[in-house]
């Protein structure tokens, strides 16, 4: 698409926009926009090619407003060398006391942050070359005083405090032991975006249509609180990395507000037992939590068979017979039955559900590519053991 604009002949420098562009850009239907804009010489720096990329992020439905999207990267805007002259200017008068007294020791970083943020789009190295003449116009040349590295200032070691005293109550309140691995944990994982604001912006997040109206009706649904969930498969006794996944999701929930819900994932019932239903959530609580509600995969069986015909009916999802050792690893042979009628796929589905078709015989796979690679996961397969809570149902 750039070469039938711009001839054979890519200059480096768009060649690296065109690369970042192809490489950090999830959604592919927007590429050719993006593109457009880099072969047209609209989107020249990479800081406007982030800004471009964070407004489609922003902007996930068509149709794009255009002159919005182009506002918000700097398109034909002409940054001159007098413009960046002023800033520089007005930035160095700002703290010219302080340049004056520290001279060289200054913290010139400083100077370019504040340019910069006057002129978003100006060059950097434009820029930089322009604090550069100004410092040495108000200061001269460096002295041998200017060479010495400024010494570090010694800090005053703190007196020992005693260990902080926490507590687990319910949902991750704080009491009386030893300091509870919430705050341990208070470093960047704790800043998520809040209910409703950044997921869909996040790298890899697949947008649709109805993203924006089931985000909404989320947030009407739940009042923009924050609900997290622990979803242990009940197939054994839980370990260490257990406890670290309940005190995080329970506690940030509860230093936010919020809730959260022991889920139990209970779709394997040849593993499955009752005894470790029990235990889960006698450890949960052991370690001083109560969760919101309890629910398990099972509750939502009815629902996922419906979505599953819907998945066929779209030509999405088709039975197939390949044998298991036939689809393991990352790169099986294509399924001869990928393609088979909608109709077929349908009543085959109907007999898997019957119990018509023995163990291996039959399983319904989604056509898709996962972000491993691996292509057609298998959703429904027949097993003929009873489940604990739906008997022989599913």
């Amino acid at each position: 698409q750039a070469r039938s604009a711009l001839g054979p002949a890519l200059d480096k420098a768009t060649g690296t926009l065109l690369y970042n562009a192809a490489a950090r850009l999830r959604d592919p239907k927007h590429l050719g926009f993006l593109v457009g804009y880099i072969a047209r010489r609209q989107i020249l720096t990479d800081l406007q090619l982030s800004a471009a990329l964070e407004y489609l992020r922003s902007h996930p439905l068509e149709p794009l407003d255009t002159a919005d999207f182009e506002r918000a990267c700097g398109v034909g805007v002409c940054v001159t060398p007098e413009q960046i002259e002023e800033a520089v200017e007005a930035v160095i008068g700002e703290h010219r006391a302080e340049l004056l007294a520290e001279r060289y020791h200054f913290n010139m970083g400083l100077l370019m942050g504040e340019a910069r943020s006057r002129l978003r789009w100006a060059d950097g190295k434009t820029i930089k070359n322009e604090v550069d003449l100004q410092v040495l116009h108000l200061l001269g040349p460096k002295t041998e005083a200017d060479l010495e590295k400024k010494p570090k200032a010694t800090k005053a070691r703190p007196a020992p405090a005693e260990k902080q005293k926490a507590a687990v109550v319910e949902n991750g309140e704080v009491g009386t032991e030893t300091r509870s691995l919430l705050e341990q944990l208070r470093g960047e994982a704790l800043k998520f975006h809040k209910p409703g604001e950044q997921n869909y912006k996040t790298e890899g997040y697949v947008v649709t249509p109805n993203t924006m109206a089931l985000l909404k009706q989320h947030l009407a649904i739940t009042g923009g609180q924050v609900r997290t969930r622990f979803p242990p498969e009940p197939n054994g006794i839980l370990h260490i990395g257990h406890a670290k996944a309940i005190n995080f999701n329970f506690g940030y929930a509860k230093a936010n507000g919020g809730v959260c819900f022991l889920r139990y994932d209970d779709t394997n019932p040849e593993k499955e037992e009752e005894k470790y239903f029990t235990a889960i959530r006698e450890m949960v609580e052991w370690l001083g939590y109560q969760p919101y509600a309890v629910t398990h995969a099972s509750d939502y069986f009815d629902q996922l068979y419906t979505w599953a015909l819907e998945l066929i009916r779209r030509g999405q999802a088709y039975v197939c017979h390949q044998k298991v050792e036939e689809i393991k690893g990352h790169n099986p042979p294509p399924s001869p039955w990928r393609d088979r009628p909608v109709e077929e796929s349908l009543l085959l589905f109907e007999d898997m559900r019957k119990g018509k078709f023995g163990e291996g015989e039959a399983t319904l796979r989604m056509k898709l590519v996962m972000e491993d690679g691996k292509m057609d996961p298998v959703a429904y397969r027949v097993k003929f053991t009873p489940h604990h809570r739906t008997g022989d149902k599913w």
